[in-house]
């Protein structure tokens, strides 16, 4: 099984991961209130370290690639692109909102979100299937919660996952009522809100690992950002 090192910068805390194919070697999630940029390369060389392993050991490279925070996003793609060009090893990125959907498990319509700043979130609703397969049942989006919501009402089983779930519980909790649909974070029926799940570096992992037949694809040269909207800055011009 390849060495992997992931890593997962879209979203405020991130992640990282080491991996020995499926098998979980070493994570550790970061600090919410600490830049990507001041802790990353500490955070990888503490979790080499503890592994006892060094970066030309590692077989794989793989980052969420968005959407989700820009600065991140850049942070997580600009390292992985160094680290797969100087050791000339291949370079996968995952979708933030795939991942999401992967780590909370098997379902016909799992609907992953993000905050994505302005009280919008970043949206995606998948199938993933028993063996793990994700399929996009949409396209990301970006978007207000209620017009999420709207988009969702004639769903009657939906599994909500994500930061952004959790954030807009209670937006959910109130349409599901108004729909005469059960929500609880257990039953199988209704609408089901996901556990928090911290640790998208580890699915990001998994997820490459499906990916990773194809070396001359994974190069550095072809690994992309999605940001799904215009950065702010984009929009103020």
């Amino acid at each position: 099984m390849p060495l992997i090192l992931s890593l997962e910068t879209a979203t405020r805390s991130g992640s990282i991961a080491l991996m020995n194919g499926e098998k979980v070697i070493a994570s550790v999630t970061g600090n919410a209130q600490d830049s990507h940029s001041a802790t990353l390369l500490h955070q990888i060389e503490m979790l080499l370290e503890k592994s006892g392993l060094s970066l030309p050991d590692i077989d794989l490279f793989a980052t969420a690639s968005g959407p989700g925070s820009f600065t991140g996003l850049r942070i997580g793609l600009a390292t992985v692109k160094a680290l797969s060009a100087t050791l000339n090893r291949p370079c996968i990125g995952i979708p933030t909102l795939q991942a999401i959907a992967y780590g909370a498990g098997a379902s016909d319509a799992t609907c992953a979100l993000i905050p994505a700043g302005r009280g919008e979130v970043f949206a995606q609703l998948f199938k993933v299937a028993e063996d793990g397969k994700v399929s996009e049942l949409s396209e990301a989006t970006h978007l207000p919660p209620t017009i999420l919501l709207d988009r969702m009402s004639d769903r009657l089983t939906l599994l909500w996952a994500g930061h952004g779930a959790r954030e807009n519980s209670d937006l959910i909790s109130e349409r599901a009522r108004e729909l005469k649909i059960n929500f609880s974070s257990s039953e199988p029926n209704g609408w089901t809100l996901a556990a928090a799940d911290d640790a998208l570096a580890e699915h990001v992992a998994h997820l490459a690992l499906q990916e990773s037949d194809n070396d001359e694809a994974h190069q550095p040269e072809n690994l992309h950002a999605i940001y799904v909207r215009p950065s702010d800055a984009e929009l103020k011009k």
